[in-house]
């Protein structure tokens, strides 16, 4: 192993998501770090309905892959709807970092209305990712451009919206070091 390796940080990303790991690694590019993908758990639901339990979810998979992965620092980002004042639904999606000294940096990013006919599908119980595959006649595409890419008509991926949230956390990180 060459000794650039060597000094470099591990990074274990709290996720197997595709859009979420390649939005760590290229907002990332430029620094000196390597990357371990864990399946880490949220511990909350499968669709976060709150900015709150969105934020606990990143947060529980940053500290769960820091632990898992015994890394300098874990990555953890989730996505989810909070409700307005006036009871419209909006994405809403959460970033933490965690240190090995417990040290925790949190960043939220884009929040965009959810168009009504998804609204009623979210309020009836199903999750989010479920109803886009639906609505978009494909497979998987939390994977890929999200909801988010859908409703700004591939505008903004899910990759870019996480991207600058994990960019908000690290620059925090580097401030505090």
């Amino acid at each position: 192993m060459s000794d650039q390796l060597i000094n470099q940080s591990l990074v274990a990303i709290g996720t197997k998501n595709p859009a979420k790991v390649h939005a760590v690694q290229e907002a990332l590019i430029r620094e000196s770090l390597r990357f371990i993908t864990i399946d880490a758990p949220s511990g909350v639901s499968c669709q976060p309905f709150s900015n709150e339990e969105t934020r606990t979810g990143a947060i529980n998979r940053a500290k769960a892959a820091l632990a898992e992965a015994e890394t300098d620092l874990g990555i953890g980002l989730e996505g989810g709807v909070h409700e307005s004042d006036n009871g419209q639904l909006f994405l809403c999606n959460w970033g933490a970092l965690v240190d090995a000294k417990g040290h925790i940096w949190e960043a939220s990013g884009l929040s965009i209305p959810v168009p009504s006919e998804v609204q009623t599908q979210l309020l009836r119980g199903q999750e989010l990712g479920t109803i886009m595959d639906e609505i978009s006649n494909e497979y998987e595409t939390s994977k890929r451009e999200g909801a988010v890419g859908f409703f700004t008509n591939n505008w903004i991926s899910r990759k870019e919206m996480f991207s600058h949230i994990v960019k908000a956390l690290y620059g925090q990180y580097l401030l505090t070091r």
